[in-house]
């Protein structure tokens, strides 16, 4: 019985302890993640709808890697990508261009990319934002493909 509560204190302690250095990890990155928000919305303010209208010309493969490379650049949360994705097509931008567009959007950042090498590793960041970018555009396919089956 006694060694029961010498394991069950043993394990609250180290709760503790990674309850500990995590919030200090937490408070140590809030300046970075600050950063990476104000960058965020800074560059969603800069561009205007209009401009993505003028880079994208209607060819498929073309609009789709405009799209992606436009995406990573850009990075967005996916709630105001629905909003936005709606905007594009409405100005006659081809499905392919606005779904590898968003999903590049949400998932790769070049934007965040200084913070999550910082936090995670570089090499860690680059593999993740290189197979998050070419994934774009496979997914952005599969999409279309999908959408022109149904």
């Amino acid at each position: 019985m006694n060694k029961n509560k010498l394991n069950f204190n043993i394990m609250i302690n180290k709760i503790k302890d990674s309850l500990i250095r995590a919030s200090k990890n937490l408070w140590g990155s809030l300046p970075i993640l600050l950063g990476v928000m104000l960058l965020v919305s800074l560059s969603s303010v800069l561009f205007s709808d209009s401009v993505y209208s003028l880079l994208f010309r209607g060819n498929l493969i073309v609009d789709s890697f405009i799209g992606s490379i436009l995406g990573s650049i850009f990075a967005g949360n996916p709630i105001t990508s629905y909003v936005l994705g709606g905007e594009f097509l409405k100005q006659g931008i081809s499905l392919l261009a606005v779904t590898s567009f968003l999903v590049s959007w949400v998932t790769v950042g070049l934007v965040q990319f200084p913070a999550e090498s910082l936090l995670l590793g570089k090499k860690f960041a680059i593999t993740r934002n290189l197979l998050a970018f070419f994934f774009s555009i496979i997914v952005a396919i599969i999409v279309v493909v999908g959408v022109s089956l149904f």
